[in-house]
């Protein structure tokens, strides 16, 4: 790690918040003649991936120069009075519970710029695409940075109006209708989270996170800290998505283009668990107590949902879709991810972050695998995909067969691999509940959720059989095997993922102090 002054560190956090949106506005300007390269589109894609670089290295940087020692000591911190008369304040900062989620975001935001700079967006102009990127990249960065409820809720809602273009923009088939049932849901979710907000805010006298998480739910009773969880709660289970208020994802997902639900599926699904961890399980502890084993029934229920769901689909003769097959997987694995958030205990939340991350990655990875093949054969039904690849992808695109059988089987939790490590202790921490909670209850969620994992392998183990196995037919086209830019762009999401499940410390060792501070009262 490197020694980086505090100032520094300030500049670099407030630059990795605003420089993607900078970088949006002068992504619609004219560039300049001589950047202008072979054409204006191809000058304005590279733009996004000179944005998103420089602005990735600023978070690796700003991860380097991070205090490694006082992981749970807000970090890199700016406090400036926005609106006196509410006191709210453009407060930033990071520890390491938000720290991991940055580097992330930026990471996958940068390998989509670089994916389509050499795999052009079918669609309107690509200015509008990369600006809609880039804004996209700061709303999301700003919900992992900001330290104030208002502009929490700002960030949260920035990234909805770029996501919704997105889809409906360079989506494919039923991309208008499935971008109206995302907005629709998200907006009517933010509606009441906004409102539960307020609450908070008003009744402890200050929008501060850092203040409130100190107070730990003292100047509020246990009346307003229950309606609060309730009205925040519902707005973040939608963004997570939490079943039963996931409907929009799958579709949001089968429409959307290759780079929409890589971000989808890495980054935005991340802010509405993020905000259980950071504003409720602090904010509001009492109140959180009271609805923690009904998040933690939800949740294995959506892990149970989404692995039946994904079974139905992988099953021969079904009339599945892959990237579908895929969304529904995301309802599954956040349900692990909420089960360790409702635990309230330390190796809980902790595994609820550790699979936060692995979510990112392999997912992110899957989404960009089904992204070729869809390039390659022009279908994602995994019916026609068979039939098109010969159900031997293996032996005509060993790279991408084997990348693909790889990402399956980190998706399912293989030991060695970061997909392992967030299940296997959201499970432990669901095995013995915070002081409060009815462990029989809880027993009986982990037994539920164990058998979710065994679903999980099957339907993946599925998808592996129909896709990559079987005898190369002789009439079979020519598919292309992984070309230099995907290899670039996918092979950070592999090293990342094999160095989370082999050294887990890496982000455990983040985490948990900044947990442990949090669940006895908050942070400093």
């Amino acid at each position: 790690m490197i020694d980086i002054n505090e100032s520094v560190m300030q500049v670099l956090l407030a630059f990795i918040v605003v420089g993607p949106l900078l970088g949006a506005v002068a992504a619609l300007l004219p560039a300049p003649p001589g950047l202008k390269g072979k054409s204006p589109e191809q000058a304005v894609l590279r733009h996004g991936v000179t944005v998103t670089g420089v602005v990735l290295v600023a978070a690796i940087v700003l991860a380097l120069g991070f205090d490694h020692d006082h992981p749970s000591k807000m970090q890199a911190t700016t406090d400036i009075s926005w609106i006196p008369a509410l006191d709210v304040r453009i407060h930033l900062g990071i520890d390491g519970i938000s720290l991991p989620l940055l580097v992330l975001t930026a990471l996958l935001t940068f390998l989509c710029a670089l994916y389509s700079y050499f795999k052009q967006p079918q669609g309107p102009t690509p200015k509008a695409f990369v600006a809609l990127v880039l804004l996209l990249e700061s709303g999301t960065l700003a919900t992992f940075a900001v330290l104030d409820l208002l502009l929490f809720f700002l960030a949260f809602e920035t990234v909805l109006i770029p996501m919704y273009f997105l889809i409906a923009r360079w989506g494919g088939e039923g991309r208008t209708r499935a971008a109206w049932k995302f907005i629709l849901f998200t907006l009517l979710g933010s509606v009441v989270m906004l409102l539960g907000l307020l609450l908070i805010g008003i009744k402890a006298g200050t929008f501060d996170m850092v203040a409130l998480a100190t107070d730990n739910g003292r100047s509020l009773t246990t009346s307003v800290q229950v309606i609060a969880v309730l009205a925040i709660g519902i707005g973040l289970a939608v963004k997570t998505p939490m079943w039963p208020l996931h409907s929009w994802l799958p579709d949001a997902h089968t429409a959307a283009p290759t780079v929409g639900s890589v971000l989808l599926a890495g980054v935005l699904l991340k802010m509405g668990t993020y905000g259980f961890v950071r504003i409720l399980l602090p904010v509001a502890p009492d109140g959180f107590r009271t609805f923690a084993p009904y998040l933690a029934a939800l949740a294995v229920v959506g892990i149970i949902y989404g692995s039946l769901a994904c079974l139905a689909l992988a099953k021969q003769g079904a009339k599945g879709d892959l990237k579908r097959l895929i969304a529904y997987s995301s309802v599954g694995h956040m349900g692990f991810v909420l089960l360790g958030i409702a635990t309230m205990t330390p190796t809980g939340v902790n595994g609820a972050l550790f699979a936060n991350i692995a979510h990112g990655l392999i997912t992110g990875l899957l989404f960009f695998l089904v992204g070729a093949l869809k390039d390659r054969t022009g279908t994602t039904d995994l019916d026609t995909l068979a039939d098109r690849t010969g159900a031997a992808l293996y032996g005509r695109t060993p790279r991408l067969g084997g990348l693909l059988a790889f990402a399956a089987v980190a998706s399912l939790g293989l030991p060695g691999l970061a997909g392992f490590w967030g299940e296997m202790l959201a499970l432990f921490g669901a095995f013995d509940p915070a002081a409060g909670l009815s462990r029989p209850a809880y027993l009986a969620f982990t037994a539920i959720a164990a058998f979710g994992t065994l679903l999980t392998a099957a339907y993946l183990l599925a998808v592996v059989r129909r896709v990559c196995m079987g005898a190369v037919a002789q009439d079979a086209p020519r598919l292309a095997d992984v070309q230099s830019y995907e290899f670039a762009a996918w092979t950070p999401l592999v090293a990342l993922t094999v160095v989370a499940g082999l050294w887990p410390k890496v982000l455990l060792g983040l985490t948990d102090p900044a947990v442990q501070q949090l669940l006895a009262g908050g942070t400093r």
